[in-house]
């Protein structure tokens, strides 16, 4: 080993799994709390045509897509921060 060189210690899987999925829930819950806190789901059209989902169906699927959305920003960051070391010559 070069003496530049700094060993990295490894990262356990399920340690970047929650530094991933912890932060996008909570994301999840904030952005679900503000945005059906000013749309009503009965009142949704998409394409001139009123969904018909419950509420409580619509209120899940929103959660997902939003704690998806959160955890793509977050693996975004983690790989960011992950391939971003770079290592002197």
């Amino acid at each position: 080993m070069n003496r530049l060189e700094v060993a990295e210690p490894s990262v356990p899987f399920a340690r970047v799994l929650m530094v991933v999925l912890w932060p996008a829930f909570l994301m999840a819950c904030v952005s679900s709390g503000v945005i059906f806190s000013m749309v009503d789901p009965d009142e949704l059209i998409l394409m001139d045509h009123q969904i018909h989902m419950s509420s409580l169906g619509f209120y899940t699927l929103g959660f997902l897509v939003f704690w998806f959305l959160g955890t793509v920003a977050s693996s975004i960051t983690v790989l960011l921060m992950l391939t971003g070391r770079t290592r002197p010559a």
